[in-house]
């Protein structure tokens, strides 16, 4: 399964995601690729795959992306081998992606489950904004986009609010391990029962439904 998580730039998205990875089994976060510079501290292909502009619409030419969009005046992208190994390999992948990239997974892929990051407050998503030491230019202009995708949740599947990051991750954890039990997903992929439940499953006759 795709889990896609969105979220307005400070409201904690890489933080929540880091955490939840370490309470999910079998979950994988996709990086993502991006044009934009290396900050201090990241590394390449663990925190993002960095290239160069040239390099990034070279394989937006060839369709190596799932989605891709353009962020304040950076490229960020999806790879799609990756999402295919995570399914090749029966592992679950994490997006971390903005909410214009969210809308292209659900359109190729409509079962993924979009999870919207909500901060608790407008004030203090703009304080975690100035305590990253953003100015004032660049804060606006972010301010005024997460305004934009916080009108956007509602076409999310889920909403959690990040208030307590213990809170929020086990609300997360709740949500996919959730889906993992859909019949949906059972019936595909039948596991602990055996071959006589399964053709009942997929084939018997039901009374009441």
């Amino acid at each position: 399964m795709l889990f896609v998580l969105s979220a307005p730039s400070g409201a904690g998205k890489t933080t929540i995601a880091q955490r939840l990875l370490k309470s999910v089994d079998n979950l994988r976060r996709v990086i993502t690729a991006t044009t934009r510079a290396k900050r201090e501290g990241e590394v390449h292909e663990v925190d993002y795959i960095f290239m160069k502009k040239e390099e990034f619409l070279h394989h937006v030419e060839r369709g190596s992306f799932l989605e891709y969009a353009e962020v304040y005046g950076n490229y960020y992208g999806t790879p799609k081998d990756q999402v295919l190994r995570n399914e090749e390999e029966g592992v679950d992948s994490l997006l971390v992606i903005d909410v214009q990239g969210a809308k292209s997974v659900k359109a190729s892929y409509p079962e993924s489950v979009l999870i919207f990051l909500m901060p608790p407050s407008f004030e203090e998503l703009r304080r975690r904004l100035i305590s990253r030491g953003y100015g004032t230019e660049n804060l606006e202009q972010r301010l005024r986009k997460a305004e934009e995708e916080i009108a956007c949740a509602r076409h999310f599947d889920y909403i959690v609010v990040n208030e307590f990051i213990d809170d929020t991750v086990l609300a997360l954890r709740n949500i996919i391990i959730s889906h993992r039990y859909r019949v949906s997903r059972f019936l595909k992929k039948p596991e602990g029962v055996d071959s006589q439940i399964v053709n009942l499953l997929k084939e018997g006759t039901c009374g009441v439904f």
